[in-house]
């Protein structure tokens, strides 16, 4: 009787202890999923005139976008190198996106401003970098 009754305090003790360590992992699990798709690893600026805005995606529509930064090489008087910054807006940024929308029409040289997440989600967008504002630059 007694070696039952030791079986069953063993059995319910590590029972016990696996239930711990299971809710452990998965606050754990829960806390590094919200870290990754809420935590900022970079801000920044980046300046050029959009070249496009478009709406894609089968499952997940997300909105996508490409800068063209101008940037020059290393040789002076030459033509300018085509380099391109692409980046995601979320759909709930309507203002942002119409701006972009007309900015990618007018031709207009525009600063935005922008943060990197941790991961890519496929009902984020497409890259890492999420459009936060866009500042028109001013004329001289």
């Amino acid at each position: 009787m007694e070696g039952q009754s030791f079986l069953k305090r063993t059995v319910h003790t590590t029972a016990k202890i696996l239930k711990r360590f299971l809710l452990i992992a998965l606050l754990l699990g829960l806390g590094l999923l919200a870290f990754l798709y809420w935590g900022v690893y970079e801000r920044g600026v980046m300046a050029g005139k959009v070249l496009r805005i478009t709406e894609k995606g089968v499952l997940f529509k997300t909105f996508e976008g490409k800068l063209n930064l101008e940037s020059f090489g290393a040789l002076k008087g030459a033509s300018p190198i085509a380099e391109t910054f692409d980046f995601s807006v979320t759909s709930n940024q309507t203002e942002v996106i119409q701006q972009l929308q007309e900015v990618a029409l007018s031709g207009e040289r525009v600063n935005l401003h922008f943060v990197k997440r941790y991961v890519r989600f496929p009902w984020r967008g497409d890259t890492k970098y999420f459009i936060e504002k866009v500042e028109r630059e001013q004329a001289p």
